[in-house]
């Protein structure tokens, strides 16, 4: 029986491009916990749709959104000559520029990295790096890494916004495919204040202000926005979230079903059949 066979006819292959880390990954891929498959992805949700359409996912991991602005899709030659173990993260996908030129039928990204990840910069040649996991690097990398580099400051809310309407902007001067952009859930575990004067922001009071810019994006450009603080919260994050990142695979599901819902709304997708 062929793949067409086994969802009851035509198959409809979609492409969607998605830049992100693991909240995308593991909610429209695949969530593996303990080494163990828990959730399946978004052709988990399509099966049971009985539609006929197949989700083809491209993924990329995402550093943040100026360093995406920058990259050219060539890696200095500064970096690329060390071997550096960068994980997921590697030298090519941080400046890789293939965002913007590939071919898809919706675009997947998140303002997490903008939330979250610190860069630094190459005290000479200027690029913006994320080095994942140096303190695992032998000593040799880390002085190099020392020698070589400076911390940037976090983004502020602000100039992510900004740099996310230029990406945004990249893209539809060469596409009309829908734009989804993932938000972040604002529960934050061990986070109990109620009183915050003299206090660092919070991580809870960053995530919402970065939300609440994504919000005036979504007015300014018409992007959509895939609120998973509203699933978590409607949801309940005891059951929905591993950590203050991470999501339960009842939580990934609960986000690839509303991707599911918005492709529809744009007619990406086939409308779903009654399973009989």
């Amino acid at each position: 029986m062929g793949v067409g066979d086994a969802f009851g006819g035509d198959l409809s292959r979609l492409t969607i491009f998605a830049k992100g880390n693991l909240d995308v990954r593991d909610a429209l891929h695949s969530l593996r916990l303990g080494g163990a498959l828990a959730w399946n992805g978004l052709n988990q949700v399509l099966r049971e749709r009985s539609s006929g359409d197949v989700v083809r996912l491209r993924h990329e991991t995402w550093t943040r959104s100026d360093a995406l602005l920058a990259a050219t899709g060539v890696t200095p030659a500064s970096l690329s000559e060390r071997a550096l173990d960068l994980g997921a993260h590697t030298a090519a996908v941080q400046f890789s520029d293939a965002l913007f030129s590939a071919e898809a039928d919706a675009f997947v990204l998140s303002i997490q990295p903008d939330i979250n990840v610190q860069l630094l910069r190459h005290r000479q040649e200027g690029y913006l790096f994320y080095p994942n996991d140096w303190r695992s690097w032998p000593q040799e990398d880390r002085d190099w890494l020392r020698a070589n580099f400076t911390p940037e400051p976090f983004l502020d809310v602000d100039s992510a916004i900004a740099n996310l309407a230029q990406i945004v902007g990249r893209l539809r001067s060469r596409s009309a495919a829908p734009i989804l952009i993932f938000n972040v859930s604002s529960v934050v575990p061990g986070e109990d204040l109620h009183d915050y004067m003299g206090m660092d922001e919070p991580a809870s009071v960053r995530i919402k202000r970065f939300n609440l810019g994504l919000i005036a994006l979504s007015r300014q450009t018409g992007v959509s926005i895939i609120d998973v603080d509203r699933i978590v919260a409607q949801g309940g994050a005891d059951r929905l979230k591993l950590d203050a990142g991470h999501l339960t695979a009842a939580g990934c599901e609960a986000v690839a079903r509303e991707v599911v819902r918005v492709l529809e709304d744009y007619g990406v997708l086939t409308p779903a059949k009654d399973v009989q």
